[in-house]
C-alpha cells in the first residue's frame, strides 16, 4: 500500500523512477490503496479517495509505452466501437438549449466593430438568417459594453431573439457589466484573472500557488454570482496558445495545462453551486485540440461531471484549408459522440461559416442517431492522449526487381489518385495533374507529386502510347495499381495488383507471376477468421475501403478495428484510407467527409495515406484536398502553413484582404508557418505553432514576430508584407517562387 497527496483532477501526475511527482492544484485529497495492475500489455494504477466517496476512483496508466504522463484509464467517450453521443446536462443560453438531448448547435462571431451598433446589428441579422443558433460578439472595453445594451435592444425590436455571447479577455469588470444584457459570457482562463503571458518560467511555493488560486476565485466569483442572478450561461474557453505563465510553468504548453486551466474555473463555479456552464479546448493544431478535449472528457468521467462541450479549431484559415482543419478536429470528436455546439473559424465573412458548420453538425448527429460502428472489440494499441504514429513498412526493393517500388509510398504520408483511360490519351496533361515536374515532356517527381495511381481499367495491349505514358510513371517510381482481373487479361509490366479477401482465399492471385506486388482491399469489419489470411501474404499496402453507402457500419470504427487486428498479429502493412464518394457530392461535404473520416484516424497516427475518389469532381481539387488533409494532420508538409484568425471586433486591419496578399506572395514555402493575427489578443499566444507572425499592434500598424517574440513594432501596413518577407529571408527560410513553365 502507498499513500500520497493528489489533486482531485489528478493533473500532471507523472511516474518517475524515484517515486511519484505530484503537480500542485486546489482541492487536494488524500489517497491510499495505491496499487499497480496489468491488463494485457498495459500497466495501470488504481487510486482511491480514502474519504469514502467511491466516485473518486481513478485508474491511471502511461499515455503510451514509456511515457512519463499518467492519464485516466477510464473512457474518454461513451463507446470506442460505435458513435454514441456523450450524455450531458442541458445548459440554457437564452432560449437555446445546449446538451446531448438537443441538436448540435452552430454558431459564429461578428467581425464588425462592436461600438458600431447599427453595423453589428445588421451583421447579427445576416448570421441569424443563415441559420446560426448563437452569435458571439467581442467586448473589450466600457464603450463596447455600453453598445451591447443597444445591440440587444435593437435586435429585439426587429424580432431577432438569437442569443448573444460576450467574448471577454483581460476584463472582469466588463464581463460583469455585459452579463446584465447578453445571454452567455465566454471567459478565457488564461487571461481573465492572470496577466498576459510573458512566457516566463515561474517558481512557486505551495503557499504562493494557493494564493494565486485564491486570487482567481476572488476575481471570477462575482461574475459567477451575477450569472446566477440573471440566468446567464458561461463558457470556460481555454485556448492552447494563451495559457498563463503560471499554468505553463507547471504543466507546459500542453493539453494537460489546457484542462487544468479550465478546471480551476470550473471548481469555482461548482463551489458556488453554478452549473450553467460548458467547456471548450481550442487550438490551431487539430492534433493538440483533439487530445485536449479527450483529456478533458476523461477527467470529467472520473469526476462524474456532465458539462457540455463547445468544439472548434481556432485560427483555421480560409477556403478548403480552413474547412479541412475544422473537419479534422471537430469531425474526429463528433465521430466519438463528443460535442454539443460547434464553430468553424474561417477567415471569411462570419455568415459563410454557418454552412460548413451545419454540414459538420449534420454529419455528427447522423452518426450518433444511427450509432454507426462495428461489433465490440478490445482496443489496446491506440494512443488517445498523445500522438504516436503507427508507420507501416514502406516498400523495400527486392532482389531481381527491375523497377524501383520505394517511391510508391511516402514516409510522411502518401497520396494516391484514381486515373481513367481518357486521361492517358493526353500524357503531359496527366503528368501535370499528378503534380509531376516536366522536363522536355518527361515527368519527374516533385515535393507534392502523387505517389501512386489506381487504374481500374488497363489500356489494351496494343495501345502503345498509353502504355508508354504508364511506363514513364513507373520509371519515376510512381506505383501503378490495377485490379486482378485487368492484370490477368491485359498484363502491364511492373503493375501492383489489387486483390480482395475472396481472391486471396480462393488462390486466384496465384495465377500472377511470382513476385508480383499485391495491394489488398479490405472493409475492416470482416471476421477475424477472414483476416487470418493476411498472415500468409506479403502485401505492399492495404486499402481500407468501406462503401460510402453503408449506414450502420462506421468507417472510423471499422478502421480502428482493422488496425487493432494488424497490431495484435504484428502485421506492419501500410494502410491507405480509400473513400469513394457518390456522384454529385458537394465540395464542402467532400472536404468535411474526408477530414472527419480520414482525419479522425490520422490524428491518432493510424494510417499511411489516402485515396479519394469522387465522380465528376475536379482532379486537381481531389489531389489538393488529399495533400491538405495530410498537412492538417501534421504529417506531410507540402506548402506554407497559415495560422489565420477569423477576425472579430478587435481586428485592426482588413484581415481577409491582408491574408490574401500574404498568401499570394508566400504560398510556395513548404515547412514555413506564418500566423496572421488581427490583434494582440490573438497574438503571440494564439500563434504558438507559427515560425513568423504578422500581428495588428495598433490601427494602421503591424508588429512582426519570430515564434512568440516580437522583433519589429509599429511597421506601417503598406510596408508590412514586404517587411515580413524580408524577415523570412533574414532567417534563411525564403526560396524564390518556381518559374512558370
Amino acid at each position: 500500500m502507498a499513500t500520497g497527496i493528489l489533486p482531485a483532477s489528478f493533473p500532471g501526475l507523472k511516474s518517475r523512477d524515484s517515486g511519484l511527482g505530484f503537480a500542485k492544484s486546489v482541492d487536494f485529497v488524500r489517497v491510499c490503496d495505491f496499487r499497480k495492475f496489468k491488463s494485457g500489455r498495459r500497466r495501470f494504477t488504481v487510486i482511491r479517495n480514502s474519504s469514502n466517496s467511491s466516485s473518486d476512483i481513478a485508474e491511471l496508466q502511461p499515455a503510451s509505452e514509456g511515457s512519463p504522463l499518467l492519464v485516466p484509464r477510464q473512457k474518454y467517450c461513451e463507446s470506442i466501437h460505435k458513435t454514441v453521443r456523450r450524455k450531458t446536462r442541458t445548459v440554457m443560453v437564452g432560449n437555446v438549449a445546449i446538451g446531448s438531448e438537443h441538436p448540435i448547435r452552430v454558431q459564429t462571431m461578428t467581425t464588425n466593430d462592436t461600438k458600431d451598433v447599427a453595423g453589428t446589428v445588421e451583421e447579427v441579422m445576416r448570421i441569424a438568417d443563415q441559420g446560426a443558433d448563437l452569435v458571439r460578439i467581442t467586448v473589450q472595453g466600457k464603450r463596447e459594453a455600453d453598445a451591447c445594451f443597444e445591440i440587444k435592444n435593437s435586435l429585439v425590436q426587429k424580432n431577432y431573439n438569437i442569443p448573444l455571447v460576450a467574448d471577454i479577455h483581460f476584463a472582469p469588470s466588463i464581463a460583469l457589466r455585459v452579463a446584465e444584457c447578453f445571454d452567455k459570457i465566454r471567459v478565457n482562463p488564461g487571461n481573465f484573472a492572470d496577466r498576459r503571458a510573458q512566457f516566463e518560467q515561474l517558481e512557486y511555493t505551495d503557499d504562493e500557488y494557493q494564493k494565486e488560486l485564491e486570487h482567481i476565485e476572488e476575481v471570477f466569483s462575482p461574475l459567477v454570482e451575477k450569472c446566477k442572478k440573471y440566468g446567464r450561461a458561461v463558457r470556460i474557453g481555454t485556448n492552447h496558445g494563451s495559457l498563463s505563465d503560471r499554468i505553463m510553468s507547471y504543466y507546459g504548453d500542453s493539453p494537460r495545462g489546457m484542462v487544468e486551466s479550465a478546471f480551476e474555473f470550473a471548481r469555482i463555479c461548482r463551489k458556488l453551486d453554478f452549473h450553467n456552464f460548458l467547456f471548450s479546448m481550442k487550438a490551431s493544431n487539430p492534433v493538440v485540440m483533439v487530445q485536449a478535449y479527450r483529456l478533458l472528457v476523461a477527467e470529467m468521467y472520473v469526476h462524474g461531471w456532465d458539462y457540455p462541450l463547445h468544439l472548434g479549431v481556432t485560427e483555421a484559415g480560409e477556403g478548403e484549408d480552413g474547412r479541412m482543419k475544422s473537419a479534422i478536429g471537430i469531425g474526429t470528436l463528433l465521430q466519438d459522440g463528443l460535442g454539443d455546439t460547434i464553430r468553424v473559424s474561417l477567415t471569411e465573412p462570419p455568415e459563410k461559416e454557418i454552412d460548413p458548420c451545419r454540414r459538420l453538425a449534420n454529419l455528427g448527429m447522423r452518426a450518433a442517431e444511427l450509432q454507426q460502428g462495428v461489433a465490440p472489440f478490445e482496443e489496446k494499441h491506440r494512443h488517445y492522449f498523445d500522438f504516436q504514429r503507427r508507420s507501416g513498412q514502406l516498400p523495400i526493393q527486392k532482389e531481381g526487381e527491375e523497377v524501383d517500388y520505394r517511391g510508391a509510398l511516402h514516409r510522411d504520408g502518401s497520396v494516391l489518385m484514381s486515373v481513367s483511360l481518357d486521361q492517358l490519351k493526353a500524357p503531359e496533361l496527366l503528368y501535370k495533374s499528378l503534380a509531376a515536374k516536366l522536363v522536355v515532356g518527361m515527368p519527374f517527381k516533385d515535393l507534392a507529386t502523387v505517389d501512386s495511381i489506381l487504374l481500374r481499367e488497363l489500356p489494351s495491349v496494343d495501345d502503345h502510347d498509353a502504355r508508354l505514358a504508364l511506363k514513364r510513371l513507373v520509371d519515376i517510381s510512381m506505383g501503378v495499381i490495377t485490379p486482378l482481373s485487368e492484370q490477368l487479361t491485359k498484363p502491364l509490366p511492373h503493375a501492383m495488383v489489387l486483390v480482395n479477401l475472396q481472391e486471396l482465399s480462393t488462390g486466384a492471385y496465384k495465377l500472377l507471376p511470382e513476385g508480383t506486388r499485391l495491394v489488398v482491399s479490405l472493409r475492416g469489419d470482416e471476421s477475424y477468421e477472414e483476416l487470418e489470411i493476411l498472415k500468409d501474404i506479403d502485401a505492399t499496402m492495404i486499402l481500407h475501403d468501406l462503401p460510402f453507402n453503408e449506414d450502420k457500419i462506421g468507417r472510423v470504427q471499422a478502421a480502428r478495428r482493422l488496425f487493432e487486428c494488424l497490431s495484435e498479429n504484428n502485421l506492419n502493412f501500410p494502410v491507405i484510407h480509400h473513400i469513394q464518394f457518390p456522384n454529385g457530392t458537394h465540395r464542402d461535404d467532400l472536404v468535411i467527409g474526408a477530414g472527419s473520416n480520414v482525419g479522425a484516424l490520422l490524428v491518432d497516427g493510424l494510417g499511411d495515406g489516402l485515396l479519394l475518389e469522387a465522380p465528376g469532381q475536379d482532379f486537381d481539387f481531389l489531389r489538393d484536398t488529399s495533400f491538405n488533409l495530410l498537412q492538417g494532420c501534421r504529417m506531410r508538409n507540402t506548402k506554407t502553413e497559415y495560422v489565420s484568425c477569423p477576425s472579430c471586433g478587435r481586428t485592426l486591419f482588413d484581415l481577409q484582404e491582408i491574408s490574401a496578399e500574404i498568401r499570394e506572395k508566400t504560398s510556395h514555402l513548404p515547412g514555413v508557418s506564418i500566423a496572421i493575427m488581427g490583434c494582440i489578443v490573438n497574438g503571440p499566444g494564439e500563434m504558438a505553432d507559427a515560425d513568423f507572425g504578422y500581428v495588428g499592434g495598433a490601427p494602421g500598424k503591424i508588429d512582426l514576430y519570430v515564434g512568440k517574440t516580437v522583433v519589429k513594432r509599429g511597421i506601417a501596413m503598406e510596408q508590412a508584407t514586404d517587411a515580413l518577407i524580408q524577415l523570412i529571408k533574414d532567417h534563411g527560410r525564403w526560396v524564390d517562387p518556381p518559374a512558370e513553365e
